[in-house]
């Protein structure tokens, strides 16, 4: 790749600023759910201390707290993860820029003022800053508080892939002050899902699942030129079944797109892609876990598509198997109710055990592959789901534009 990385970088006595993507799920006690996001970084993190590092501040964002001092969304729970990861010391400061004083959210109208002597001075290597959207200048990406960032070392390293589609303070505005690289997990995006839409190992195959058509059409445009196929289940599935004329019963529809699918499908026609939709449905009465259920060809009236059927799973499956890279992005039924869950597992079951360069988008997808637990047997798990999603629409993402080029 074009950008620098952490290992075209000399970290030897540098004070080191991460922007990690410590997103993570809280419990209502605030327990963290899912650490995947902090363990994804930690490589990045531990390379970062075994090369001579000096310090290392790492700075994030968790949940919306919209530019406001909101407890529940603090990084506290992160720091005592982070430390338990590491096996070190983890010092955390409860605001997260220079320019703010130590009554989080309250200004001291400095820029890179009062945080850096007491990182400098703290016998702890790694450092957590507070939670970067509890100043609503994070988001805004305002130069001076990008700058107070800046301030506190001398090189900076994304790899928070989560929020590389944003251009604020932490993941842009920052690169501006400092030499900047991508972390491993970044470069890792970057080589996965940036090779799949620049220049895919052939047969290049797509699955699209999800509730709505609309969340994925850039992506379908930008795809169904570079691939030989794409596969389309879950709720966006009886849209186009809908466009085709089938019936669909009570199963999803987005009325107002019915034109849209009715468009791709001429233009896959046009391009002499194919486009695989469902040929069998489990089917329910209402979408309730214990709800009686039946596999059809045709969705009756009344009757609600929640997976799709082993027919489907199979022209799927026989699809798939000369696939040389394979991109999947939305589940394929609701998985996350066992009883609905069956497709998506049997595709991806499949899909583990193929010799295939296999991408799975971020959110829900990876979800399923966690639930599965075939997260070692597929070649890579985004871990940021909007900017997969924008990733692979082909638009430039700033945090990774920003990066200084090698």
């Amino acid at each position: 790749m074009a950008k620098l990385t952490l290992k075209d970088i000399d970290l030897k006595d540098k004070t080191v600023l991460v922007r990690a993507d410590f997103n993570v799920p809280l419990d209502a006690d605030l327990k963290i759910t899912d650490d995947i996001r902090i363990r994804s970084t930690i490589p990045t993190l531990k390379y970062i201390l075994a090369n001579g590092a000096r310090k290392l501040v790492v700075v994030s964002h968790l949940g919306r707290p919209d530019g406001k001092v909101v407890a529940k969304y603090s990084l506290k729970p992160v720091a005592v993860r982070l430390k338990e990861l590491l096996g070190q010391e983890v010092l955390f400061l409860n605001d997260c820029a220079p320019g703010f004083n130590g009554e989080a959210g309250a200004r001291s109208g400095a820029v890179g003022g009062n945080l850096k002597p007491e990182i400098d001075k703290s016998k702890e290597k790694v450092v957590l800053l507070e939670n970067l959207r509890f100043h609503a200048e994070e988001e805004a990406n305002d130069a001076n508080f990008a700058k107070s960032l800046a301030n506190l070392a001398d090189i900076f390293v994304n790899d928070a892939f989560g929020t590389a589609h944003r251009a604020h303070a932490s993941t842009e505005g920052v690169t501006h002050f400092l030499k900047s690289a991508a972390g491993f997990l970044l470069e890792k995006e970057i080589k996965y899902i940036g090779g799949a839409v620049s220049n895919p190992a052939e047969p290049f195959m797509v699955i699209l699942g999800g509730a709505k058509v609309s969340d994925k059409i850039g992506m379908i445009e930008n795809l169904l030129p570079k691939c030989e196929a794409i596969i389309i289940g879950g709720g966006m599935a009886y849209t186009f079944l809908k466009a085709k004329g089938q019936p669909i019963g009570n199963s999803k529809l987005e009325k107002d797109k019915l034109d849209l699918a009715k468009s791709i499908l001429e233009q896959a026609s046009a391009l002499k892609k194919e486009i695989l939709l469902p040929v069998d449905h489990l089917v329910v009465d209402n979408i309730d876990a214990n709800a009686k259920t039946q596999i059809v060809d045709q969705i009756p009236e009344g009757k609600i598509a929640v997976d799709i059927g082993p027919a489907t799973v199979k022209l799927f499956e026989d699809k798939l198997k000369s696939a040389k890279t394979i991109v999947w992005n939305g589940p394929l039924g609701i998985f996350e109710m066992d009883a609905f869950s069956r497709g998506t597992q049997e595709v991806a079951k499949f899909i583990s055990n193929l010799k295939t360069t296999s991408i799975i988008g971020g959110g829900d997808t990876a979800a399923a592959i966690a639930k599965f637990k075939l997260e070692n047997k597929m070649s890579h798990i985004s871990t940021g789901g909007g900017a997969s999603l924008e990733f692979l629409e082909g638009k430039t993402l700033p945090g990774i534009a920003a990066l200084t080029e090698r």
